[in-house]
């Protein structure tokens, strides 16, 4: 049996029946065993029917079928009718059951199964032990959790693992990392879980700080450790850190299957270094839909719109089927590059050669490409006749280009549907409040500032990163937390003076405070990427390439000026805000202008 595919299960069958085996449990459990591992999981339940008087293994068994395929409210259901039929579940079947419960967040049939464990005296066995506390922590009922976990032997890495993703996973870092720190000897699955945790709530630094210390203690990682890290690194611009991640997955013979080689393409394309992204994918053996989608998405953000779309045509050649997700990425590559007529190609083709129907997302796709090619009126035509309610990110997308094209009465319009999105978040009313402010009307901008307070819609601050020696520096508005930050000051102002013989001019209009225009000026100055290039250029050597992340869309004021910069100091200056990848040299951008 343990050779055998899907499609010969019917035979083997039949086989044990004309052998008059077919109410044998141990060939049963052996046959329900084969239907789960082959995702048979409705064969399985036949032959279960068929059997007369199944004992607890063969339930659970086919529980455990159930939990493997999905179907956990069955699994649930299965172990019931088990116990109505008097049939004494044993310790693996309260195992199977509470994984089940676990993973279908059923609290109350948990606590029951929990309470027949009890007093079948079984509750003090580990595994069950173990599933209580995952079916617990996924319910988010911590305290019974760690009631169970604290009855466990203080060294036991699983049960500490357990409780640390469960925390984790609910935004617990400290209660985590508490747990994780207690824990005198950890594996690598236990260090893995805390760098995930960490990477998933945001805690990106620390993550890497983490994931240094497990080097420290020589605790070898794993390629599930390798990913979490790259995430890390990308989300920081951390390139520097990402190349050693690299480097050590080279020198240590770790596959780079298509798991570690999207990571690493991700790493790569997110922090400035297409070209590195390139490297990776072309000496991997192995390539499935999302490294495609990794690759058509770090062309797209660095500008190299007809490359991404090569990229397409060479993985449909190739016969690999693209998803909902691949045609996100190359018609987010149409528009950067302003290919309105293959757009609309690749989009028509969606429905007519894959079979894919365009969701909202892809809408959105082909506003953005009308709307960054200047045919303003044909992209909110194109809004009016989707079958589809806009959502804020499109309305976004179109109300920008409406501001930068000067079209204030279309933005007016667009600018009353975004104001009903349920779903608009801050940088929403920040750009509709400077829409209106462009086009002089102060009255409607006040009043879009005063509905964001009155909602509670809190704005996100900005926060500019750059890494130098191996080391991530964050800065936020006007910042005086760097210690070299008479250094960082002293640069910026030395820089003024060039800047104006240069010819730039502070756009202080869009400074919408009632403040002079010296203030205004200053409030410009000291956005967080110019401290962040200040502090790169104080910091590096002349001619290096300045690596710069962003959390918000870089502002009309600060692109033209950062454009200067790079020519006054001659270096490359890289940029990555929340729209794109920005390559600023010799006075210009990559982006032409628009993002």
């Amino acid at each position: 049996m343990q050779n055998c595919k899907h499609y010969q299960i019917p035979q083997i069958h039949a086989k044990i029946i004309r052998n008059g085996q077919d109410q044998d449990p141990f060939v049963v459990f052996e046959l329900l065993r084969l239907c789960s591992n082959l995702n048979c999981i409705d064969y399985a339940s036949k032959v279960f029917r068929r059997t007369q008087s199944p004992n607890v293994y063969l339930y659970t068994a086919l529980i455990d079928g159930f939990v493997s395929s999905g179907y956990y409210l069955d699994g649930i259901r299965l172990y019931c009718q088990m116990v109505n039929e008097f049939i004494f579940p044993d310790k693996y079947a309260i195992t199977s059951v509470l994984k089940a419960c676990g993973f279908g967040l059923a609290l109350k049939e948990g606590r029951e199964v929990h309470a027949q464990a009890l007093k079948l005296g079984l509750s003090s066995n580990r595994s069950i032990r173990m599933k209580l506390m995952g079916l617990y922590g996924k319910c988010g009922e911590f305290e019974s959790a760690r009631q169970v976990f604290d009855e466990m032997p203080e060294s036991d890495a699983v049960a500490a693992t357990i409780m640390i993703t469960c925390y984790a996973d609910y935004g617990l870092v400290e209660e985590a990392s508490g747990v994780f720190n207690r824990l005198r000897e950890k594996d690598t699955v236990c260090w893995t879980a805390m760098i995930d945790g960490l990477v998933k709530n945001g805690e990106m630094n620390r993550a890497l700080e983490v994931f240094r210390e497990m080097q420290r203690k020589n605790v070898r990682p794993n390629e599930v450790t390798l990913v979490c890290v790259l995430s890390a690194c990308w989300h920081l611009g951390a390139l520097e850190f990402g190349r050693w991640v690299c480097s050590y997955i080279d020198k240590n013979n770790i596959e780079c299957n298509y798991i570690v080689g999207g990571a690493l393409i991700n790493m790569y394309s997110r922090c400035g270094d297409i070209d590195g992204a390139v490297e990776v994918f072309s000496r991997m053996k192995e390539r499935d839909v999302s490294t495609y989608n990794s690759m058509i998405e770090g062309l797209a953000m660095h500008g190299k719109s007809t490359t991404a779309i090569e990229m397409f045509r060479e993985m449909t050649k190739r016969g690999l089927k693209p998803n909902s997700i691949t045609f996100v990425k190359v018609l987010n590559a149409c528009s950067h590059g302003g290919l309105v007529e293959l757009g609309f190609e690749i989009f028509h083709s969606m429905t007519s050669s894959h079979g894919i129907q365009p969701q909202i997302e892809h809408h959105g796709c082909m506003v953005d490409l009308l709307a960054r090619s200047g045919r303003i009126e044909e992209a909110y035509s194109f809004i009016e006749r989707m079958k589809m309610a806009p959502d804020h990110i499109m309305l976004g997308a179109l109300l920008s280009a409406c501001k930068i094209h000067g079209n204030f009465e279309l933005g007016e319009r667009v600018a009353e549907m975004l104001v009903n999105c349920d779903d608009a978040d801050s940088g929403t009313f920040v750009l509709l409040s400077n829409v209106y402010a462009a086009s002089g009307k102060w009255k409607e901008a006040a009043q879009v500032r005063a509905l964001t307070k009155e909602a509670g819609t809190p704005k996100e601050p900005g926060c500019s990163l750059i890494e130098v020696n191996n080391e991530i520096h964050e800065f936020l508005l006007g910042d005086i937390r760097h210690p070299q930050k008479e250094n960082i000051y002293r640069k910026l102002e030395e820089l003024n003076p060039m800047l104006k013989r240069e010819g730039y001019s502070p756009a202080t209009e869009v400074v919408l405070h009632d403040i002079g225009e010296r203030q205004k000026e200053w409030a410009l100055a000291i956005h967080s990427e110019r401290l962040a290039i200040c502090y790169g250029l104080i910091s590096t050597k002349p001619c290096t390439t300045l690596r710069i992340v962003k959390n918000l869309r870089v502002c009309n004021d600060c692109h033209s000026m950062i454009k200067l910069i790079a020519k006054i100091t001659k270096r490359k200056i890289i940029m990555r805000d929340r729209q794109r990848f920005h390559h600023f040299e010799n006075g210009a951008c990559s982006c032409g202008d628009y993002w």
